[in-house]
């Protein structure tokens, strides 16, 4: 039993991790990583509403008839979504402002509905928490590689505090819609070299 439940939270972090294995979530992650900040924000979002609506769809599997089991998982997924939205607006609003739109969009990110119809509807509790969790802190790692990257080279800065002198001219292709999708493939190739090894 430990050693699944282990094994369940471990594959998010190298052999699921998103959006480079499994290829999901892409929207976000190319949108929000203009910056490390905007990155660790979103990434903590995600995971908790993945393992939260993991664990409810979890304890509720076996009450959920089958022929409305997506709308009732959008439901749950939409429950933490909110309560996220509404957290971050009390609490760290600047933040809030910044992601803007992809808060509420979490509720249709490919993921949350994936790991709800693939792992959570079919397992336990304990292993689908597991579960959300590794897969949430694969999507945040993700992230974050992928903002230090973009903020790095296209602003000059690392979570706002200038990394290099004045001298340095930022290349502002990388926080940039192209230079979102051009670092993505180049990690993604890095990946999957990695991966064959």
């Amino acid at each position: 039993m430990a050693k699944t439940v282990v094994q369940e939270f471990t594959k998010g972090l190298w052999a699921e991790i998103p959006p480079f294995r499994i290829v999901l979530g892409l929207c976000p992650t190319l949108a929000v990583t203009k910056s490390v900040e905007n990155g660790i924000g979103m990434g903590i979002a995600l995971t908790f509403v993945l393992v939260c609506s993991n664990v409810v769809i979890s304890l509720l599997r076996n009450i959920i008839p089958k022929q409305v089991r997506i709308a009732c998982f959008i439901v749950v997924i939409a429950t933490f979504v909110t309560v996220v939205e509404l957290v971050m607006q009390a609490y760290t609003y600047p933040l809030f402002l910044k992601l803007g739109i992809f808060i509420p969009l979490i509720v249709v990110n490919c993921i949350l509905l994936g790991r709800a119809e693939a792992f959570a509807a079919k397992n336990g509790v304990i292993s689908s928490f597991a579960d959300g969790l590794g897969i949430g802190i694969g999507f945040t790692l993700s992230l974050t590689a992928l903002s230090i990257i973009r903020e790095v080279l296209g602003s000059g800065t690392f979570y706002n505090i200038p990394v290099f002198g004045p001298s340095f001219k930022p290349f502002s292709f990388m926080i940039q819609a192209p230079g979102a999708f051009v670092c993505l493939g180049l990690m993604l190739c890095v990946m999957n070299m990695l991966g064959k090894k």
